[in-house]
Parts: structure tokens; C-alpha cells; sequence
């Protein structure tokens, strides 16, 4: 089993996400291919989504994680939606990390509304893939109990 199959050979799914108006998607496309390359199965859902149709496309697909790619400074209104949903859908093991220029005092804020990690410009790409082979199988095991 490979790194990217925590438990039952699956591997984890992570669906990368540009929200709101931000038109700004290579950091997302670079990060999406990083995390297909370390193995990982990745849903690139394009830009200008709103927080419903990445809700109701991580539902649909099944996966381990939403990644929110933010530049645009619409982070406290996008993430904490995000999370509304999943909440409501009950599906607040489906982890929701992102990155971007978001300042450290709202990451921090976002962090304690239940947002994973938040990692800014110049995040060596390898370090999103190794917390997330390490968060993930945490949550899976978690959902099993």
C-alpha cells in the first residue's frame, strides 16, 4: 500500500478548488498536478465556483478533501460557507485546508471555525501532499469509529 492509500487501498481523493470571482488558477493547477503526481486522485473543478458546487461536487466525487485556492480576499466569507455546507450535509470529515494570500490573522480565525492548514506563496508543494498523507488517514479512522 502506497502513501497515498491510508486505509482500505483507497487513495485519497482531494478535489482543488478556485471560489468566488478570484480568476487567478495557477498556484491551484500547479498544486493539483503535485498532488496527482504524489499520488493522489484530484478533481480540478475550474474557476468561479461558488461554495454549493464545491460542496455538492466533493459529495459527488467522494472525497477525502476540498483545497480552496483564495486570492481574491473573499476567504472569511468562502471557507466558512464551505464548512456550513459540509456541516449541514454531515460531511465534516471531508477536510477543508487551502492556501493563498490569506493574512495570518484571519488564517488563524479560520483555523478555530475548523478550516485545516493554510499555506501561503511559496509552500514547497511536496509539504501540502505530506499533511494531507498525514491528516486524511487521522479523519478516515475517525468516520470508521
Amino acid at each position: 500500500m502506497s502513501d497515498s492509500q491510508p486505509q482500505g487501498g483507497r487513495p485519497i481523493r482531494v478535489l482543488v478548488a478556485k471560489a468566488g470571482l478570484d480568476g487567478h488558477d495557477r498556484g491551484a493547477k500547479v498544486v493539483a498536478a503535485c498532488l496527482r503526481d504524489a499520488g493522489m486522485e484530484v478533481i480540478y473543478t475550474g474557476l468561479r465556483q461558488t461554495p454549493e458546487m464545491l460542496v455538492r461536487a466533493a459529495l459527488q466525487e467522494d472525497v477525502d478533501a476540498i483545497g480552496i485556492s483564495s486570492l481574491s480576499g473573499a476567504h472569511m466569507t468562502l471557507f466558512p460557507r464551505v464548512l456550513e455546507l459540509l456541516r449541514e450535509q454531515n460531511a465534516e470529515s471531508i477536510l477543508l485546508f487551502g492556501g493563498g494570500v490569506i493574512p495570518d490573522a484571519d488564517a488563524g480565525k479560520l483555523n478555530e471555525m475548523g478550516v485545516g492548514r493554510l499555506f501561503g506563496p511559496g509552500t514547497d508543494t511536496n509539504d501540502i501532499a505530506a499533511y494531507l498523507r498525514e491528516e486524511i488517514p487521522r479523519r478516515r479512522a475517525r468516520s470508521e469509529v
